[in-house]
């Protein structure tokens, strides 16, 4: 009788930690979602199209700022190969 007892405190004890796991789990991959999604949505270009390439993004970063004039972005934009 008694190691009966004994097996349902470790079937008991194992399903505790089944649930503790899956729940880390969900947390991580609920946690890594939304930090790529913060990601996007904190910077200024989250309005520009996704298939720009990341120096076109820094390029109208800065132009929205007022570090380049429109004939340096214009240049640089031919230099990066993306002026269509």
């Amino acid at each position: 009788m008694m190691w009966d007892n004994g097996i349902m405190g470790w079937s008991w004890g194992f399903g505790l930690l089944a649930m503790a796991g899956i729940a880390i789990l969900v947390y991580v991959i609920i946690r890594l979602s939304t930090k790529n999604g913060e990601r996007g949505l904190s910077s200024p270009s989250s309005s520009a199209p996704s298939d720009l390439s990341s120096g076109r993004k820094i390029l109208d970063e800065r132009f929205a700022r007022g570090e380049l004039t429109t004939e340096q972005y214009r240049e640089q934009i031919q230099v990066l190969g993306e002026g269509r």
